[in-house]
């Protein structure tokens, strides 16, 4: 005789848990208050296109972007290269759904300027770095 199990099934929903943070006052270099939502967001976008990917041992091999490995490459290689650089470094944030809208421009002999719309779980973000390119 097998004995009989009632199965006990639940249903789990995934919850989105609050990106309470730090704010970092970039100007006056000082943590100031506690930002939440859509300021975090910005924040984090920000702090990852800052970060180089694997130069910092505190942060793991999935933070960060990788954009020194652009230097001194050919212009068309970095303007075709630099959309899956970005998105490949900012879709790890489970907060950042999409980026979309890139536009890129030259300002300078070794700096172009790239232009995004981040779509997050908080709204759209237009968003604006500048990139060396020499």
């Amino acid at each position: 005789m097998i004995p009989e199990q009632k199965a006990n099934l639940t249903i789990l929903e995934e919850q989105i848990q609050p990106s309470r943070t730090y704010h970092l006052d970039l100007v006056r270099k000082r943590v100031t208050s506690m930002i939440d939502g859509h300021d975090a967001i910005i924040q984090a976008v920000r702090k990852i296109l800052y970060t180089e990917r694997y130069a910092y041992v505190i942060y793991s091999s999935q933070y960060g972007v990788e954009l020194d490995r652009l230097i001194g490459q050919e212009y068309d290689f970095i303007v075709s290269d630099i959309k899956r650089t970005l998105t490949e470094a900012l879709l790890m944030d489970n907060r950042i759904i999409s980026l979309e809208n890139f536009e890129m421009e030259k300002t300078g002999l070794d700096t172009m300027e790239v232009n995004f719309l981040v779509n997050s779980i908080e709204g759209e973000i237009n968003f604006s770095t500048e990139v060396k390119i020499v």
